[in-house]
């Protein structure tokens, strides 16, 4: 579906995840791990994983921010230390080596927090000989979801499909490059993208929000 500025698709992230779980119905009963990028893509990928009668598990990974404008990103870090810049755009920014680590290491620090929240002391759930679906609520740039994807391919998924409601074209054809599928309920080919634009009601998830999700999640047996 393309997508006309001004136009709501979802109404919030449980109807977004809903409509994606439709696209993904050929994935019920098969070997499925979903996984999460928290917080925006908890309640997405908890629909898509009781209408799939899948576990549910996380990949955290968090946008390396720009010094000067820390809404823009040059790359992303996952949980498990994979790293990954956009290199075209490091180069046009100027950034120093100094300033690439520092913003990396600041990361990777709150990155620990995250997962804190939703693993604690859990191992990683595996993923070996699994189709691996990765979710989250939207993609602009997609580099952290390309951080999430480059973290699970080290775990040898039978296959890697990312799953998202609303994406930049942009972010679509670049992560096509590095998935086995991707998967979308609309993109949009505007030269302006914003994940919230596609949904009526959006809002940040906060750890509080999170932690509810998280008691949700075990009570329905889904981690």
């Amino acid at each position: 579906m393309s997508f006309t500025f001004g136009q709501v698709i979802f109404e919030n992230r449980h109807d977004a995840g809903r409509q994606l779980a439709e696209r993904l119905r050929e994935y019920t009963g098969r070997l499925v791990l979903v996984l999460a990028i928290p917080n925006g893509g908890v309640p997405v990928a908890l629909e898509v994983a009781i209408e799939l009668k899948a576990k549910l598990d996380f990949v955290v990974t968090r946008k390396i921010p720009v010094p000067f404008k820390p809404e823009a990103g040059f790359g992303a870090v996952a949980d498990d230390g994979t790293t990954i810049f956009n290199e075209e755009l490091v180069k046009s920014i100027g950034l120093s080596p100094q300033q690439i680590n520092e913003q990396v290491s600041a990361v990777r620090a709150k990155i620990r927090q995250r997962s804190l929240i939703y693993r604690g002391d859990r191992p990683l759930s595996s993923v070996t000989g699994k189709t691996a679906i990765i979710i989250d609520d939207g993609l602009a740039s997609g580099f952290t979801m390309m951080a999430a994807v480059e973290s699970l391919r080290h775990r040898r998924p039978k296959e890697i499909v990312i799953a998202v409601p609303a994406a930049s074209a942009a972010a679509v054809k670049r992560l096509e490059k590095v998935a086995s599928r991707v998967v979308t309920c609309v993109n949009s080919f505007a030269p302006r993208f914003a994940v919230a634009d596609f949904y009526r009601y959006w809002h940040d998830i906060d750890d509080d929000e999170a932690a509810r999700y998280l008691s949700q999640l075990r009570s329905q047996h889904l981690l």
